[in-house]
């Protein structure tokens, strides 16, 4: 397992310990140019989705290249944290059904689901 994809795992991990639902670890190698894996996830609340993100972002400071840039906001439903070859999105139920990533990576292998 490559570093990169040892973190998507601790970080679906880490979604995982705050009740993320729909967990998802897709290797997005050779499709996306930007990053190489995404871990997508969802909550049921803003509350929710702020202690999921929290979550995560404390497990990647731990693990190696621990730094990232975030983006969006629970209130806006989609909170992205960009690790560079690791793309973390954490989405309320009603956005990540609107945005639907895994149709439109369609073609990624997946790596984990449901933790």
């Amino acid at each position: 397992m490559d570093s990169a994809q040892e973190r998507a795992v601790g970080a679906a991990q880490a979604a995982a310990r705050k009740k993320a639902i729909d967990i998802r670890v897709l290797d997005v190698k050779g499709i996306f140019p930007v990053a190489d894996y995404f871990m997508i996830c969802s909550g049921r609340s803003t509350t929710q989705l702020t202690a999921i993100a929290r979550e995560v972002e404390d497990e990647m400071k731990k693990l190696e290249n621990g730094s990232y840039r975030r983006q969006g906001s629970p209130q806006s439903g989609w909170i992205l944290l960009d690790n560079g070859d690791l793309i973390v999105h954490i989405f309320s139920e009603e956005a990540r059904r609107f945005y639907d990533l895994e149709h439109l990576w369609g073609d990624a292998r997946v790596i984990l689901t449901n933790l």
